[in-house]
């Protein structure tokens, strides 16, 4: 996914509605990027970019076809750099003072916390989880100086919609062990060594 100006992200409970919606999208205006695809449990997101005008056409034409089946959406006319690229997968763990976490329900404002933290303080965007493996949820790690994570916590906890924040934490010095898991990988079966990387049930 290249880095384009805008970035929006539609988030549904069916798979029928949202291969709709994001027909429609692409159909209405001329769009960078779209990628649409399943993430568990059952869930279907619709992740369209490029210039403002255009993504902004194509989250109306979602919304019209979206029925009932809409869970939730994020719009961002000026997306940062840094959270295309934990989106896409890249991790990052330097050194650092503080932890922060933001949990959300959804993937869409997972997003929205994320760009809103990195925005609003002087930190880093360690890594973006979304959805798979965590039934649905999201969270997002920010990094940094004790008072700027507390910052970029709070301004991104602020940006979830009501009812979607799970929990949201500040850690100050993070134990080394927990964080050598946190670098590694998040899922459990991994780090245990599982061949299929899942946890027991």
């Amino acid at each position: 996914m290249t880095t384009y100006p805008a970035l929006a992200l539609l988030e549904f409970d069916s798979v029928a509605a949202g291969i709709v919606a994001g027909d429609a999208m692409i159909k209405r205006a001329p769009l960078g990027e779209l990628v649409a695809g399943t993430v568990q449990p059952g869930h279907y997101l619709v992740l369209v970019a490029g210039d403002v005008a255009s993504v902004d056409e194509a989250v109306d034409a979602g919304l019209e076809a979206s029925g009932q089946a809409l869970i939730d959406r994020v719009f961002l006319p000026d997306v940062h750099a840094d959270v295309v690229a934990a989106a896409r997968g890249r991790r990052d763990h330097p050194p650092i003072e503080a932890l922060g976490i933001v949990e959300t329900r959804s993937v869409a404002s997972t997003l929205e916390a994320a760009d809103a933290g990195i925005k609003g303080a002087t930190v880093t965007l360690l890594e973006l989880f979304m959805a798979d493996g965590l039934g649905g949820k999201g969270y997002v790690l920010f990094g940094g100086a004790v008072h700027d994570v507390e910052a970029a916590v709070e301004i991104g906890s602020s940006r979830v919609p009501e009812g979607h924040l799970t929990a949201s934490s500040v850690i100050s010095q993070l134990h080394g062990d927990m964080m050598a898991n946190l670098a590694a990988h998040g899922r459990f079966g991994r780090r245990v060594g599982r061949e299929d990387g899942d946890a027991a049930r």
